[in-house]
């Protein structure tokens, strides 16, 4: 199984000791970040173009985790790391609460048999694509285009994870297209803070 480069799992092992111990943000002020992040995954969480995720929902710890990372350069990306940069720690606490407080939930499309699940991913992003492990991302109804992109990453190395680079390494292009297929076809349904019923796509 491949594994992260040992600076690049020393910044997310910094990363995490630096928020580990951290307060929870400020719901409000998270929201007023969030006006940073809502051109590409909604002021909700629920992503507005097709090559950003979802991020409503998904845990504080998760959230900071990568934030710490594209700031750090552990993780690259063209766009998010020239935002990370620019937040401060505070900052980055305050927008993953605003976003982990959003309560996401997933079903199966009409017609669609639970036990046909992608079998290397439920155990730790469940059947419908709401992650079962706090480590593990939500993949509920990201776009197949999405997905595709980040297990291809995975392969080929440009993105390294301790367990994603393993289980990517040896998929097929037609696996990699089945399972990216699957979480994107899930419907997905999204509760703002204090909210009294989801507000789905609209978000």
């Amino acid at each position: 199984m491949k594994g992260l480069s040992a600076l690049a799992l020393g910044g997310l092992m910094l990363a995490g000791a630096a928020f580990g111990d951290a307060p929870p943000g400020d719901l409000e002020a998270g929201r007023k970040v969030a006006g940073l992040c809502r051109v590409c995954h909604g002021l909700q969480g629920v992503a507005q173009v097709p090559i950003a995720p979802h991020i409503a929902g998904e845990p504080v710890s998760y959230i900071t985790r990568q934030l710490a990372a594209f700031r750090s350069g552990a993780r690259e990306h063209e766009m998010m790391t020239v935002v990370a940069r620019g937040l401060t720690d505070t900052q980055i606490a305050d927008v993953a609460t605003w976003y982990s407080a959003h309560t996401a939930r997933a079903s199966l499309p009409p017609g669609a048999d639970g036990s046909a699940a992608p079998a290397l991913c439920v155990t730790c992003h469940g059947e419908t694509g709401i992650a079962v492990n706090p480590d593990a991302p939500n993949l509920a109804a990201e776009t197949n285009i999405y997905l595709a992109t980040q297990l291809k990453a995975f392969r080929s190395g440009k993105r390294r994870h301790e367990i994603m680079s393993g289980i990517a390494a040896d998929l097929t292009d037609d696996e990699i297209r089945a399972y990216a297929d699957w979480y994107a076809a899930m419907q997905l349904e999204v509760t703002e803070p204090g909210a009294p019923g989801p507000c789905g796509a609209a978000c």
